[in-house]
């Protein structure tokens, strides 16, 4: 069994975040490619952002700190700390209105 502090993970990664010239940083918590299920936090300063991509599987987004606005096709759904999103089947991308942390769970 292992245990993660995602409250130390996300200092951590918003002050590498910060610090970067992209403005993110991020990590794997869980998983990887050779798992079907993988976690990843990300960190965001406010203004960055992850641009349009499409995803590898069933997705979902949990902000654990922040707010972000996540945007596919004509539609935009906001979330903030908290909140659970599903990310659609289509091309997307994901913008923090301020200084945010989430974690990306994907299934393959």
């Amino acid at each position: 069994m292992e245990k993660f502090s995602l409250e130390a993970l996300a200092r951590e990664h918003l002050e590498r975040a910060a610090a970067a010239s992209s403005g993110r940083s991020a990590a794997t918590v869980y998983g990887g490619h050779e798992h079907a299920l993988r976690q990843t936090l990300i960190a965001l300063v406010s203004g960055a952002g992850l641009t349009e991509h499409t995803s590898p599987g069933e997705a979902t987004l949990v902000v654990l700190r922040g707010r972000v606005r996540l945007h596919a096709n004509e539609i935009s759904w906001d979330g903030r700390t908290g909140d659970l999103l599903v990310i659609p089947q289509a091309r997307h991308s994901l913008d923090a209105l301020e200084d945010s942390v989430v974690l990306l769970t994907v299934a393959t």
